[in-house]
This record gives structure tokens, C-alpha cells and sequence, in this order.
């Protein structure tokens, strides 16, 4: 249960007004601005850009499993207190609450001419560090699960699953983006609603993680 919620905050955060409207950017960055090489090169670099912020997002879930394995005697207080941090964060996506460092990113000066392999993976790496907070909401809600859990092991992989509910769409833009930019459309026009039901899930997950549900919810 756990593992889907943060895989589908994943996919949310790739959604989020921060990241969707950059995707031709990257998509024409991995293709090196060339649009007929875009098939043949783009998958190899999108997948390289991918393992990039997975890599972050993984080690912020072992650090987030093991501080809460050194608190997990407070685990009840814990859960009240990540689960709070949470509904915040849904509160401030639903636009009820507007918390001004969530809503900025430190966006890398990308040129289209792109590097290989490396350049890509690095790449990812400065998009985990400059977007976290405008995807913060997300990100920090995987990872206060990460961290009620008490185990690091267990925080990588919630991490991971995250990392890959923004991965694979990345991954399948970088292969569809022509036949995807009527989607890219809808979803931009309907921004409001759509970041009012996202907001809406994050309060219902920290209202969950409050009163223990998501882990009676998980062990079933």
C-alpha cells in the first residue's frame, strides 16, 4: 500500500506545475536538438537522466529510514507529527495554504546541445537538487513515511518507488513526446483542479499515517 502511494506521488509530482512544463526542454536536451536522432539516442540518456534523481532519491530514504530507526521508541509521536507535516503539504497544494519556499526551484541553465551518458546522469542530479522545493509536498511526504517506518532499507525503497512514478513517465516521454502533447495540454488547462485533488490525497495520506490506518491499511 505504502509503495503505491509513493509511486503515485511519483507520477503526481511529474504532473506538478514545477515539472510538466519543462519536459520538451529535457526531451530536446536528450535528443541533442536534433529531432531525427530523437528515437535512436533519447531512450539511453532519458534512462541515465532517470537513474540520476533516483540515485538522491533512494539515499534520502536510507537517511530518512534511519533517523526514524533511531526514534522508532517515539513511533506513535512520530506518526502524529509526519503525518501533520503531510496534511500541511496538502494543504498547501490544494492552495488553502501557501508556503512561499515550497514554491520555488533553482532551475539549471540547460543548454540544448547535449553530453553524453555522464552529462545526463548529472544532470538528474541537479533536477532532484534544484526542483525539490516546488515537489517538495511529494517528495517530503515519501519521505516522512520513509521515516515512520523506521528502516532504512525500507525508506530506499519507498524512495525508489517514488523515483520511479516520476521516472517512467519521463522515460516514455522521451519516446512519445510528439503523441503526448495533447495530454501535456489537458492537463495544464485543468492545472486548478487537478492540483486541488492532489492536495486533497496528501491530507487524506497524512490523515491516514495520523491515526495509524496506512499501517493497518499496508499489513493487508
Amino acid at each position: 500500500m505504502q509503495f503505491l502511494v509513493t509511486f503515485l506521488e511519483g507520477m503526481i509530482t511529474f504532473v506538478s506545475p514545477c515539472v510538466l512544463p519543462m519536459i520538451p526542454v529535457y526531451v530536446l536536451y536528450f535528443s541533442g536538438g536534433k529531432e531525427d536522432e530523437r528515437k535512436a539516442n533519447s531512450l539511453l540518456r532519458a534512462l541515465c537522466f532517470v537513474a540520476g534523481f533516483t540515485a538522491l532519491f533512494v539515499l534520502l530514504g536510507l537517511l530518512s529510514g534511519t533517523l526514524g530507526a533511531l526514534l522508532i521508541r517515539y513511533q506513535r509521536v512520530i506518526n502524529v507529527v509526519c503525518g501533520l507535516v503531510i496534511v500541511v503539504f496538502g494543504l498547501h497544494y490544494a492552495g488553502i495554504l501557501r508556503i512561499k519556499p515550497l514554491e520555488a526551484t533553482l532551475k539549471p541553465d540547460m543548454q540544448v546541445k547535449t553530453g553524453g551518458c555522464g552529462a545526463c546522469f548529472l544532470l538528474g542530479l541537479v533536477f532532484a537538487i534544484g526542483w525539490s522545493p516546488c515537489t517538495g509536498p511529494f517528495l517530503g511526504s515519501a519521505m516522512m513515511m520513509a521515516a515512520a517506518q523506521g528502516h532504512a532499507a525500507y525508506g530506499a525503497v519507498l524512495l525508489l518507488c517514488y523515483a520511479l512514478g516520476m521516472g517512467v513517465p519521463f522515460v516514455l516521454c522521451a519516446l512519445l513526446i510528439d503523441q503526448l502533447k495533447q495530454a501535456f495540454t489537458w492537463i495544464k488547462r485543468h492545472y486548478a483542479v487537478i492540483n486541488r485533488v492532489c492536495g486533497v490525497f496528501l491530507i487524506l495520506v497524512g490523515i491516514l499515517m495520523m491515526t495509524g490506518m496506512l499501517v493497518r491499511l499496508s499489513a493487508l
